[in-house]
């Protein structure tokens, strides 16, 4: 099979699951029966979404915010954070463990004391976001920099290259492929960061709108907003994922390289 088949198959194939497994979907309601109210068909969630476009799409944008403002305030303390215990082995061994255990405990607890802090709406959702994706940021970037060899750092200081030259110029490349796949992951977190908060403590966003929703027993409309999140989450991860091709281009032509090859 040339390349060129083989990628338009990987392209293709997404598709085809999604479709297939939608179809196996509306035949299983149709043979078994199954009532709405226990699990809609996907036409019927689709005629939800028709129906309610309007809301769920103001509802949609209120939670791509909340979700992009806590993603870009998760990366820079991601970042930050990740080059601080990346570019030091005595932070690293004392503050990982404390971001391990932080990281433990889970945000659904954390959405009462946020609300006692900061009130119910969008700056709760923020916060929710940011709580869940900063953390892959900054250990993938962490383990970036920890990967420079001890070796490769001692030549460089024999050849006069202080500590911040060898993080600039030698740490932070080697860093890049993680910092931006980790982006892949923390961006799906936000989204649940923010809808986890939405459904606890606020009066907009997807996740309001399908607790409305499971109160009045509309189902298909909360099949229509599960939908319309896992859509949100694909689009994002592959515009993250498109970024990650473009910029640590050079890192996975290198690792699909065939071993023994003479390049």
């Amino acid at each position: 099979m040339s390349p060129n088949s083989r990628r338009n198959m990987e392209r293709l194939a997404p598709w085809v699951v999604t479709i297939g497994l939608l179809l196996i979907w509306q035949a299983v309601v149709m043979v078994f029966q199954i009532e709405p109210f226990v699990m809609p068909a996907p036409t019927a969630i689709f005629e939800a979404f028709l129906q309610y476009r309007d809301s769920i799409l103001i509802h949609a944008w209120h939670t791509m915010v909340s979700t992009l403002l806590g993603f870009v305030l998760g990366i820079v303390v991601g970042l930050l954070l990740g080059i601080f215990i990346g570019s030091s082995r005595l932070v690293y061994a004392g503050l990982y463990p404390v971001l391990i255990g932080f990281n433990s405990v889970p945000k659904v607890a954390m959405v009462p004391v946020l609300v006692l802090w900061l009130g119910i709406g969008q700056p709760t959702a923020v916060a929710t976001a940011f709580l869940l994706c900063f953390f892959p940021i900054a250990v993938n970037v962490a383990t970036g920099l920890a990967t420079v060899e001890p070796e490769l750092e001692d030549v460089l200081r024999s050849l006069g290259a202080s500590r911040t030259d060898i993080l600039l110029k030698v740490g932070l490349p080697r860093a890049m492929p993680y910092f931006f796949a980790s982006l892949k992951v923390a961006i799906t977190l936000a989204f649940v960061g923010a809808v986890i908060s939405e459904t606890l403590a606020s009066n907009d966003g997807i996740g309001y709108l399908m607790i409305q929703a499971s109160s009045q027993f509309r189902v298909p409309l909360m099949f229509a907003g599960l939908a319309v999140i896992a859509a949100m989450g694909v689009v994002t991860y592959l515009f993250f994922a498109v970024i990650e091709r473009r910029m640590t281009g050079w890192a996975v032509r290198g690792q699909n390289l065939a071993p023994g090859g003479g390049g």
